[in-house]
């Protein structure tokens, strides 16, 4: 019985999501399994493994034909297979059906409104908005999703853009400070300056406390604040991470 032969430079897969990417004159593409090229992205996939149908670079998937070392070496001065998968998984373009693609899109769209309700409030009332008020805005304001960036920094951009369809600010995050340094004046000025209202303060026998509601965006920026005390003597806790109206209500 004869043998089947087979080229060694081809390899054969099936369902699979193809990721694109044309660098240096020639076209390169990597085999993933479906709805994993968005979670990674996105950051929640984060073994490459379980992204990868496999760690080859090819010229073409639907053909099976793997692309040459030295091309690997030539264009993306590395012929390390999973650095270079790694960049087409991170820069390359998604291929996938228009159907796919609408469903893709509109589950994102939904998860980005979710998260800007989440992270969000009336800034007069101080209550959450719901999920489908945020949707509304975002239709309002003609908001487009972006495939290659990850929700989360779509939030971020999509809470500056419906304000102006919206009255919506950051929930602000309560935090208590305390500090027994001998810089604790100058402290206090510091942390009065960042927050966007301070809700008390003392300063008995030279220690200062403080309750100080804040953007969760200068978070880092007081924490860095707070280290620079050489003594380690000035101290931070977070009383809520958010800040919002007790009830049951949504506006919407």
């Amino acid at each position: 019985m004869s043998k089947i032969f087979t080229p060694t430079n081809q390899i054969r897969l099936t369902n699979v999501a193809v990721v694109r990417m044309k660098k240096g004159g020639k076209r390169f593409e990597i085999a993933c399994y479906k709805n994993k090229v968005v979670s990674w992205r996105n950051g929640i996939e984060k073994d490459i493994d379980e992204v990868l149908q496999t760690h080859t670079v090819f010229t073409n998937v639907s053909k099976g034909q793997a692309a040459k070392k030295e091309d690997l070496q030539k264009i993306f001065e590395t012929d390390d297979v999973t650095k270079v998968c790694k960049h087409i998984l991170e820069k390359g373009e998604l291929q996938i059906s228009d159907k796919e693609r609408s469903a893709q899109l509109d589950a994102s769209f939904k998860d980005i409104a979710t998260i800007v309700a989440d992270k969000c409030v009336n800034p007069e009332t101080k209550r959450p908005y719901s999920v489908t008020m945020v949707e509304k805005a975002m239709k309002d304001v003609h908001y487009s999703v972006k495939p290659n960036r990850n929700s989360k920094q779509q939030a971020l951009e999509v809470i500056q853009l419906i304000k102006s369809v919206l009255p919506i600010d950051r929930a602000m995050m309560r935090l208590k400070v305390e500090s027994s340094s001998k810089e604790a004046k100058k402290f206090k000025d510091k942390f009065s300056a960042l927050a966007s209202s301070v809700e008390s303060v003392s300063m008995e026998s030279g220690e200062l406390s403080m309750v100080l509601l804040i953007d969760p965006g200068i978070y880092r920026q007081l924490d860095e604040l707070i280290r620079s005390d050489p003594k380690g003597t000035t101290y931070m806790e977070v009383l809520s991470l958010k800040e919002i109206v007790e009830g049951d209500t949504l506006l919407d």
